[in-house]
């Protein structure tokens, strides 16, 4: 085994969450400077600015929660729900599940004597565990804790919206927007090439998208801004 790839079940968790990570931040920090930039183009007061970025960042972080939760638990119930039917099928008609495990090895490219063989030792060893390798693909002992996935998610999120905030709240007014500008695309280019990393591709067409992206929502909300406030004078 490379100690490079990650074949081990713990360290595979480990990379999801650290990806899911880097994405919230990533949602924060377009989400938020996009809001502030907008504002900060009709207002260049910082009340308003102050009030539109937090609002944004307790909103983005409790949405990001509440929506991670409810889409955990959805998924954790559903397998759940497998997990159980699977065992009354085990209890219910074992000989039949046996035939479908073997099935399943054959499929995989053994001989039917092989697969019969590796069926049986499996069987006597854990049948549940066999069958819900082979037919679910699930660990019944690692489900995902939706509350794990909401904090982790509320953290990240929040993390990532405050570097927009801070950019758009210290420098001078005049500045402001610049120097948010610049900060979100240079804070977009790491989560870009980390989360690259972690997934194995490539780096430079990863970092180019989300940063074009993320120009984009900024120039974006910035026009609106600038059309708003002229509207409003």
């Amino acid at each position: 085994m490379h100690p490079a790839e990650p074949h081990a079940a713990p360290t595979s968790a480990r990379l999801n969450w650290l990806r899911a990570g880097v994405l919230g931040a990533n949602d924060g920090i377009v989400s938020t400077a996009g809001l502030v930039i907008g504002v900060a183009a009709a207002d260049v007061g910082r009340g308003p600015i102050l009030t539109a970025g937090v609002a944004g960042l307790v909103a983005g972080a409790v949405s990001m929660a509440v929506g991670e939760y409810v889409s955990v638990s959805t998924q954790r119930d559903t397998e759940r729900a497998l997990l159980a039917r699977e065992r009354c099928e085990l209890t219910d008609d074992p000989e039949q599940e046996f035939e479908e495990l073997v099935s399943l090895y054959e499929a995989k490219g053994l001989h039917r004597d092989t697969a019969t063989t590796v069926a049986s030792e499996l069987t006597a060893h854990d049948a549940f565990a066999a069958h819900v390798d082979a037919e679910l693909k699930i660990d019944p002992e690692a489900l995902t804790n939706p509350w794990h996935a909401a904090i982790s998610s509320a953290v990240s999120f929040t993390i990532g919206a405050m570097l927009p905030l801070l950019a758009i709240l210290l420098p001078p007014a005049g500045l402001r927007i610049p120097v948010t500008f610049v900060a979100v695309v240079a804070a977009l280019a790491l989560t870009g090439g980390v989360s690259a990393g972690l997934g194995g591709s490539k780096r430079w067409p990863a970092t180019r998208r989300i940063v074009a992206g993320g120009a984009i929502a900024m120039v974006v909300t910035y026009g609106i801004g600038q059309l708003v406030g002229m509207g409003m004078v």
